[in-house]
């Protein structure tokens, strides 16, 4: 059966897709209330499950709140420095060159995803930001392209491309000193990121999710365009009570001033990259500075800069509603014990061939509640490598199969798309639907390669 638009009714991996929208429509409400009714399940799960008192459970709440405070500043300020650089003229101009090398709906996804899977390997704030950027600057010059699935492919490749990257929170933390090296010692990336049995993994998950972007056609009348214009970079209007030619315009308009600061950033940059290494230097800090800088020299007046952040501070109201709110879900799933009981009902039940299938399960479910991999990682990390060793089970392939379960549950959980379509100005259920389509493709395919690649390694 063709996989293409014969009959006026789009692809049939449109149609696939298709059936996930009646709970995009009807069932998935606004990321605020999704996180609110995490919040009362939890709750109840820890009261009536656990038997913790409900005080108990809501001081877990509230210092997990509170835990996330520096996290949601972060990932606020993340969106408004990127949104703030993509905007800028030179910028515009930049991804209208990459726009011009494709000409065609097929070619423009196939750009967006191998462009989303090196951007991710870079880092994942950064990936995040730019495929929608991207995403807009080829729907503007290309016809018959679906822009919210362009949005959610886009992002597929940021979860993904955490799964071989260097920089992916685990991948990292395994590779220096960490709580566990008394048990497992120190595991370099070549063992964990880049063993031959996650290569052919993710190249296959690519693979196919690259595929099915490029496949999935809407028929020509259910194609939902990206019609607004890319705003160009806002025009600094003069303070009315200043004075042409004074000190004080004279410094709000001075070039000097922000190539001074731009030029402190940019060398405090390349020493860090010297100092650390260049993938040892992108954390999350590190990537906002960078667009931070570079900000002083794509907006060179005080004034332009600070008229540019102010235009774009809106987009930050979602991420920082809602991240705390996560934060308080994260503390009452780890203080109250119920992730752990989780995980050890999974762990309980497993041997050596399906521990990494059901670590990838139970890393899926924990993650819809704590998503967060280093959060995750300390609540399921020391249960999931004790039964490793109990088990004699592949621990490299473990770790990845968290990381997998970690990563593919993001399609479903809000939190993280959050920022990307704050950018673009969509709605979760514009993409949710062709989510959670993806989604349930990776679940079968990676379920079906966690049980059956280890047999030939």
């Amino acid at each position: 059966m063709s996989l293409h638009d014969v009959d006026g009714t789009g692809s049939r991996l449109w149609r696939m897709s298709k059936r996930f929208d009646f709970a995009a429509e009807r069932i998935i409400p606004d990321p605020l209330v999704f996180c609110m009714i995490f919040t009362i399940i939890i709750f109840v799960a820890g009261v009536a499950v656990l038997g913790t008192a409900p005080m108990t459970m809501a001081q877990y709440w509230y210092d997990g709140i509170w835990s996330q405070a520096a996290f949601a500043f972060q990932m606020a300020f993340m969106v408004v420095c990127c949104a703030v650089t993509a905007r800028s003229t030179q910028v515009s101009r930049g991804l209208d060159l990459l726009a011009k090398m494709v000409r065609g709906p097929v070619a423009a996804v196939l750009l967006l995803m191998i462009f989303g899977y090196l951007a991710s390997f870079v880092n994942w704030a950064f990936a995040l930001i730019v495929t929608p950027v991207l995403s807009m600057a080829l729907s503007q010059r290309i016809r018959g392209l679906h822009f919210p699935m362009l949005i959610a492919a886009g992002y597929s490749t940021m979860i993904l491309g955490q799964c071989l990257s260097p920089t992916a929170t685990i991948y990292a933390l395994l590779a220096g000193d960490h709580a566990l090296a008394d048990k497992i010692g120190v595991l370099p990336q070549t063992v964990t990121t880049y063993n031959p049995m996650n290569i052919v993994i993710w190249v296959l998950l690519a693979g196919l999710t690259t595929l099915i972007a490029m496949m999935t056609r809407p028929s020509e009348h259910e194609i939902v365009e990206f019609n607004q214009e890319i705003e160009a970079e806002p025009v600094a209007e003069p303070d009315a009570g200043e004075i042409e030619g004074s000190i004080a315009s004279r410094l709000n308009s001075s070039r000097a001033l922000m190539w001074s600061i731009g030029t402190l950033g940019l060398v405090m940059i390349l020493f860090t990259i010297v100092q650390d290494g260049l993938f040892s230097s992108l954390s999350l800090n590190f990537v906002i500075f960078v667009f931070l800088i570079a900000n002083f020299f794509l907006y060179n007046t005080p004034t332009r800069f600070i008229s540019a952040y102010r235009d774009n501070l809106k987009l930050a109201t979602d991420v920082m509603i809602q991240f705390p709110f996560y934060g308080g879900i994260a503390g009452m799933m780890a203080k109250s014990g119920l992730a752990t009981e989780i995980v050890g009902f999974f762990t309980s039940v497993s041997t050596a061939n399906t521990l990494p299938f059901l670590t990838y399960l139970s890393s899926s479910l924990v993650n819809l509640f704590i998503p967060s991999q280093g959060g995750q990682w300390i609540v399921q990390g020391e249960i999931t490598v004790d039964a490793a060793l109990q088990t004699g089970a592949n621990l490299p392939l473990i770790v990845n199969a968290f990381v997998y379960g970690d990563e593919a549950t993001n399609l479903l959980q809000p939190l993280y798309i959050i920022p990307a379509l704050a950018v673009v100005g969509m709605r979760l259920r514009d993409v949710w639907g062709y989510m959670a389509f993806l989604w349930s493709v990776w679940f079968v395919v990676t379920s079906a390669l966690l049980l059956a690649v280890p047999l030939f390694f």
